[in-house]
């Protein structure tokens, strides 16, 4: 960024067509990056606090909460160590309440870390958890991702 100006260098002697592909593929990478930037510094936080209030009666409080493009498996982890949380980038775009169960799960391994009988009770607490679970069942299916919700994977040490 130059200013309010998105530059970008390219190699000469392309074709009109692919400098546009190219122009408009980074463009798109650099407004998903700074939306990403501004959900995480803005709202993310203070998001899961609410969350956290309103279905965990405040007791999860995470150190942070952030958006991340690594994970491939997951649409969410926690290490209830340290009070991370880390949320897949691939969820940009789905309804609200769908990042919200993520984010419920996620608060849920601060207070229970494995999926037992006590975690099922604090999420189930999230109004449409069961209704989100079957809608990112729906995506990872598509997207030829694994689907097994009884798998712990999403809790670090």
């Amino acid at each position: 960024m130059e200013g309010d100006t998105f530059v970008v260098l390219m190699p000469a002697g392309l074709r009109p067509e692919a400098e546009q592909e190219h122009v408009n593929n980074l463009l798109e990478r650099h407004l998903r990056s700074q939306s990403r930037r501004r959900l995480e510094r803005d709202d993310l936080m203070g998001r899961a606090l609410a969350l956290s209030e309103r279905y965990l009666d405040g007791a999860a409080r995470p150190t942070s909460i952030s958006w991340v493009a690594n994970q491939r498996r997951r649409w969410g982890s926690c290490s209830p160590a340290t009070g991370r949380i880390r949320l897949s980038s691939a969820m940009e775009g789905m309804p609200g309440w769908v990042v919200d169960s993520v984010i419920v799960h996620e608060l849920a391994h601060l207070l229970e870390p494995n999926h037992g009988p006590r975690f099922k009770a604090l999420v189930r607490r999230f109004e449409r958890y069961e209704e989100a679970t079957t809608f990112l069942h729906g995506v990872s299916f598509g997207m030829g991702r694994p689907v097994d919700d009884e798998d712990d994977s999403d809790v670090e040490d």
